[in-house]
Formats: C-alpha cells, sequence, structure tokens
C-alpha cells in the first residue's frame, strides 16, 4: 500500500479485499468530553488519531479506521458538551466492530481515553474467545497528570496548537488518581475539580508534546511489533 491508501474511509471494498488479510485494522477509540476550559472536547480522539496515524507512517501493512469519538465518560456528565454512551454500549459496539471486520489480518484497537479500559477489556476478551486476532493498547505515561493537565496540554500544542486556550489554562485538583478515583466514579469529577482539570497545564509546550507523542508511538510500535503475526 502507499501512504494514501492507508485510510479505510478512502478505500473502495476491492482496495479492503486487495490488502485484507496481511493488514491489520487500526481503529482509533476516543471521547467526547470536557477537558478543562483550554482544550478542545476531542482531546482524547485527536491523540488516538494521531498514534494511529504514527503507526501507519511506520508500517506497510496498517489501515487507519474512522475514528469511534464516543466513549463511557459518565464521570465528566456534569459538564456541557460531554457526550458518553456508557460502558454496557461501548463494550458491545467494540465487540460488533470487531466481528465486522474479518477481511482484515487482525484489528488494534487504540483508546486514548482512560474511562474506556473496563469495557475495551471486556470487548477484547470476547472477541478473542470467539478466535478474532485483536490487541487493545493504551498511551502509558507513568509520569503525566490525569486529566487536562500538563501532559495532555503539551500534547495538544502539538498536535494542534491553534484550538489550545492557553490564556485559560489552570490548575485543577492536583491529588494523585488513586485517591480520587472511589469519589470520582461515585459522585463525578465536578466536585472534585470546579473546572474539570486534574493535574496542572501550566508549562505545557508543543516541544514537550512532540517528544511524548515520539515515546508513545515507540510503545504502540513496539505492542504491535510483539502481538502481530497476520
Amino acid at each position: 500500500m502507499t501512504g494514501g491508501d492507508r485510510r479505510l474511509d478512502t478505500m473502495t471494498w476491492p482496495d479492503a479485499a486487495r490488502v485484507g488479510s496481511g493488514s491489520m485494522l487500526v481503529v482509533p477509540l476516543g471521547s467526547t468530553e470536557q477537558h478543562g476550559p483550554h482544550l478542545p472536547l476531542s482531546t482524547d480522539t485527536d491523540v488516538a488519531i494521531a498514534l494511529c496515524e504514527r503507526l501507519a507512517a511506520r508500517r506497510p501493512d496498517v489501515v487507519v479506521a474512522p475514528a469511534l469519538p464516543y466513549g463511557s465518560s459518565g464521570e465528566h456528565a456534569d459538564f456541557a458538551g460531554t457526550v458518553s454512551i456508557g460502558a454496557s454500549v461501548l463494550q458491545q459496539v467494540i465487540v460488533e466492530i470487531v466481528r465486522s471486520v474479518d477481511a482484515f489480518g487482525g484489528v488494534v484497537l487504540v483508546s486514548g481515553h482512560g474511562g474506556n479500559a473496563a469495557p475495551l477489556a471486556a470487548a477484547v476478551a470476547t472477541a478473542r474467545s470467539e478466535g478474532r486476532h485483536v490487541l487493545a493498547w493504551s498511551p502509558h505515561l507513568p509520569a503525566g497528570d490525569s486529566h487536562a493537565g500538563h501532559t495532555e496540554t503539551s500534547l495538544l500544542l502539538a498536535l494542534r496548537p491553534s484550538v489550545v486556550r492557553t490564556a485559560d489554562a489552570k490548575r485543577g485538583n492536583i491529588r494523585p488518581l488513586e485517591e480520587l478515583l472511589p469519589q470520582l466514579r461515585q459522585r463525578g469529577l465536578r466536585v472534585l475539580s470546579p473546572n474539570g482539570v486534574l493535574g496542572d497545564p501550566s508549562g505545557a509546550s508543543a516541544e514537550e508534546g512532540a517528544h511524548l507523542l515520539d515515546a508513545l508511538a515507540d510503545q504502540l510500535a513496539g505492542s504491535v511489533e510483539a502481538w502481530w503475526s497476520p
């Protein structure tokens, strides 16, 4: 395939049939949810798409599917603009996506939203029990803050600087996510952070975001290399 052939939405069905069995379909999974007053609702989806595109740039056997821009985001429901399909629906949607693309040699599900983790894992377990070749992958940055803080702000400054409202970037709740999770699940994020931020976006930069994207792209490529066997 050439670079222009790697997007599923620009292919015809004969194109897909021609490359399918020897290729992996990579599906970006994101969310439409608040990311503080300074980042767009598409933040998680933007990151997932960027990483899938970087994988396609490295491997000629990758086809990038259109992104699924809705996820399990109930903890953000008190913030305007958040659209959540819930865990059970997301799980079933992922299962049906994987079931429908047997023409490909395998499926990689790249999730940019932490709230998708449990339904994604359940969906992958179902798909594998049905004999399908599927990998779930999510970004892992041990030093990253939780939500709309320094890490995600840097990533968006590298990817889409024109949509980042730096003047509105303010610190939110900076306690570790592990301490906040029980209340987050029971009461939602707004009680813990009125501005919707977990972390501190101050000092974020496009340069740091570019380095983070490179590191994540390396992680993804390594995981895919270890998994893939068409």
